[in-house]
């Protein structure tokens, strides 16, 4: 399949104009995605222009300053205007002329700033217009941590998303910057379209937090805790928990990313390698003995990798249905077919230069994303804002809702997914308010409910009892139909032409089996919107590729620039791609669904939730791009700040992490006792303490090691200096912050007790948004939808049960009612 080319005329968001104050690369994200759909996206910068323009890698521009390559990415088909204090007016009243305000201030000024918001001015007339307020914060607007100075790695640190990742004495692997401000950047722009569709009488304000947004990429690591499937510390790089083998192994050409969870699949593994005699060895007949045992499966599947290069295992594999891919070098990612074919790659110019980028992964044919686009100078449209743009009139309200009420209530959504990645896109849409009908089967369930289907399974409702199902699957309901059969599948059609939007995450192959692809389901409905989301999207070469969370990680190229310089290649602890794909499959039918209420027509989204991951490797496929090359790992060093790491405190396997600018220099010196450190001239520059890393890392090192993990941050924060605890997962669950906000939310369900449930990533005031009601049992609700929505009759539902279609109670597979 190739790429279609977007109509400049039909872009999603046309017509809508954003403005986007502060700094930052999620606050330029979320403005991108905006404007890559059309939207006219003005961006505020100070006269002297955005810090960011000055990250690198930087493009050598003939008669002019080297411009920032990230910065001209994260920031195509924009406007830019330049403001200061004196012009607090004028950009009041250009707000004023918004739909959207992005508002970032908060990120580099602190809280303090928005007590007046951009829109307002006391020495003004009142606002003729309020527009929908976006706020980034790094950790909300009350809790212990809300003056704290924040950065990604200090976010992530805290939100549990470093502690899992490394080797197992560490220290912990840290991901580069820039993956978390991609996922906090695409949260807030989902807020938005989602504020946009049900805009509220008196406009709608959401508050997000970076920390919130951050832990929505390790949540099943907290279903994990409660169940006690979770280990305390590190398993060491690349052992994921849970199952073995699911790392990455160096080939005769290339490496090979596998990820072996189900017993069928690791019979296939075992044909591949020539031990046949294996796949029937109840030593490793699950994913958990497997892991008991990786040292013992690694000592025999490294030398048989060596036998056959990168591609050939993915074509044996891929042919086993096994999950396995090529992990790329970012110059082999730019030339792989199946990406070229659907346009992965756009243009970027800045100053009259063109570099390659990652494309928005969003995709609505025609309506966009924009192939790339071109990069504002500062201030490139002061004139223009300053002398006529203060008459443009808001876009018309889509529909008003009545305060109070969340922004898709009326909007129905059938969710055939399964996993993570899908039940958290439609989880998104739940929370926003949607009537989302989760459809499972009773021979069929939800894979996430469990995958070891033993007496015990059925017997004991296992299935009911998996903490990482019912952290994904809050405010939806549940039915259970038998899509095999003509009466479930007849079922499913009278409810989709009921609906405004489908989304699904099976196996590519699945749905046109049973005759319900997007062609079937829409012409039952015309105005339909659906999002399929398979690993390399759908219509190419690699569109049946089987792929987890890990898979999808190790496509994208990243762990290749992750780890130690002188370790292996380096994925993270959990499932990476999963929630960034979920994230993207999210935004996506938002974006959508905007699109469906303004001009009556329905669409299917092909969403590939490798490309999703692309975005996160932007950095290195951008350096690639324009250099021709990418530096090797780095470890925990960070391209501009320095110190910046992982760094041992007092107790067991306890770290806290630093991200110190030049700014920040002096504070950390004096806390930590060493006032000689900044006395240095020679230290007074990131880039002269870079020569020195080893050295201060040293005196931090013995400073941190006298305090614990928590005494640490504070003593740091208190006196400005970025800091936070590298927390495991359990310790996430009883963070004073999360506790203080009211993130956790106890619930209880029938079968499994009590649990804790996360609550969204959103706020519209300090409280946490209610959770309406907890994940549903199996066919929980199947009566109650399919009475109300189609009209069965008591005797028609009894009928359906007693022959199978419906039911409460799982079966195996293949077992039917007569």
């Amino acid at each position: 399949m190739t790429h279609q080319v977007p109509d400049l005329d039909a872009l999603a968001l046309g017509g809508l104009r954003v403005l986007e104050v502060g700094t930052g690369p999620a606050l330029a994200y979320a403005g991108k995605l905006f404007a890559d759909f059309g939207a006219e996206v003005i961006k505020v910068e100070s006269p002297a222009g955005d810090d960011w323009r000055g990250m690198p890698p930087l493009i050598d521009i003939p008669g002019a300053q080297p411009q920032s390559a990230l910065f001209a990415w994260l920031n195509t088909n924009k406007r830019s205007v330049t403001a200061d204090a004196k012009d607090r007016a004028w950009l009041a009243q250009l707000a004023q002329t918004c739909d959207v305000v992005l508002d970032g201030r908060a990120l580099g000024e602190g809280l303090q700033v928005l007590a007046a918001p951009v829109w307002s001015d006391a020495e003004a007339a009142p606002p003729r217009h309020t527009p929908i307020d976006i706020v980034l914060t790094w950790f909300g607007e009350n809790g212990p941590y809300s003056e704290y100075k924040g950065s990604e790695a200090i976010c992530r640190a805290l939100a549990g998303a470093v502690h899992g990742s490394g080797p197992v004495e560490g220290p912990p692997h840290m991901p580069h910057d820039m993956q978390s401000a991609i996922v906090f950047g695409l949260t807030s722009f989902s807020a938005a379209v989602a504020a946009l569709i049900g805009r509220a009488d008196g406009s709608r304000r959401y508050v997000l937090s970076a920390h919130e947004s951050i832990f929505s990429v390790v949540e099943m690591e907290a279903g994990m805790v409660q169940d006690n499937r979770h280990p305390l510390r590190r398993l060491g790089v690349n052992r994921f928990c849970g199952t073995h083998p699911a790392g990455i192994y160096e080939t005769a050409e290339g490496w090979i990313g596998i990820f072996t969870h189900t017993l069928p699949q690791w019979q296939a593994l075992c044909e591949a390698i020539g031990r046949p005699d294996l796949a029937g060895d109840e030593r490793y007949s699950n994913g958990p003995e497997r892991m008991a045992r990786a040292d013992e499966i690694d000592a025999l599947l490294r030398p048989a990798m060596l036998h056959r290069t990168a591609r050939e295992w993915f074509e044996m594999l891929g042919e086993m249905k096994h999950p396995a891919v090529l992990v790329p070098t970012m110059a082999e990612l730019l030339q792989q077919k199946v990406h070229r074919e659907r346009g992965a790659f756009v243009p970027v110019e800045t100053g009259g230069v063109t570099f390659e980028g990652p494309v928005v992964p969003l995709r609505l044919d025609t309506a966009g994303p924009l192939p790339g686009g071109k990069v504002p100078k500062l201030g490139a449209h002061d004139a223009l804002y300053r002398a006529t743009g203060l008459d443009h009139p808001p876009f018309a309200a889509l529909q008003r809702t009545a305060a109070g009420k969340l922004p898709l209530e009326g909007i129905r959504v059938i969710d055939l997914t399964m996993g993570w990645a899908g039940p958290l896109a439609s989880r998104t849409l739940a929370d926003f308010g949607a009537e989302v009908i989760k459809v499972e089967s009773t021979g069929y369930p939800d894979w996430w409910r469990g995958a070891h289907f033993t007496e015990a399974f059925y017997r004991d409702r296992l299935y009911e009892k998996n903490g990482n199902f019912n952290l994904m699957n809050r405010n939806k309901r549940g039915i259970t139909l038998d899509l095999t059969r003509p009466e479930g599948k007849a079922l499913l059609l009278d409810l989709v032409a009921q609906a405004d939007a489908v989304i699904e995450n099976y196996s590519a192959e699945v749905l046109p089996k049973l005759g319900l692809d997007y062609a079937a389901l829409r012409a039952r409905n015309e105005r339909l919107v659906m999002v399929s989301m398979p690993a390399f999207g759908l219509g190419n070469a690699w569109s049946n590729t089987r792929a987890y969370g890990g898979t999808l990680e190790q496509a994208s190229g990243l762990p290749l620039y992750t780890g130690h310089p002188d370790g292996p290649p380096a994925m993270t602890s959990y499932a990476y791609g999963d929630p960034v794909g979920g994230l993207n499959a999210g935004a996506a039918i938002l974006l959508a669904l905007f699109a469906q209420q303004t001009t009556g027509k329905g669409r299917h989204v092909n969403l590939s939730q490798v490309e999703a991951m692309l975005s996160m490797a932007a950095p290195f496929i951008v350096e690639q791009s324009v250099t021709g090359s990418v530096a090797p790992r780095q470890g925990n060093r960070h391209p501009v700040n320095v110190p910046h790491g992982c760094f041992r405190t007092a107790g067991d396997d306890a770290w806290v992490v630093l991200s110190v600018t030049d700014a920040q220099w002096p504070a950390l010196c004096e806390v930590i006792g060493r006032a000689d450190l900044a006395a240095d001239a020679r230290l007074a520059s990131a880039s002269q303490r870079r020569e020195a890393a080893r050295r201060i890392d040293e005196a931090i090192g013995a400073w941190c090691g006298t305090l614990g993990a928590d005494a640490a941050m504070q003593r740091l924060q208190g006196a400005g200096v970025p800091a936070g605890v590298v927390r495991p997962m359990w310790q996430v669950l009883q963070d004073p912050h999360l506790v203080a906000r009211g993130f956790w939310c106890g619930l209880e369900r029938q079968y499994g007790g009590p649990y804790a449930a996360s609550t969204a990533w959103f706020r519209e005031t300090t409280e946490a948004m209610p959770v309406r009601n907890p994940a549903p049992t199996l066919g929980e609700h199947s009566d109650e939808v399919l009475a109300r929505v189609l009209g069965l009759s008591p005797d028609q539902l009894a009928a359906l049960d007693a022959k199978g279609i419906t039911g409460t109670a799982a079966r195996p597979k293949g077992a039917r009612n007569a």
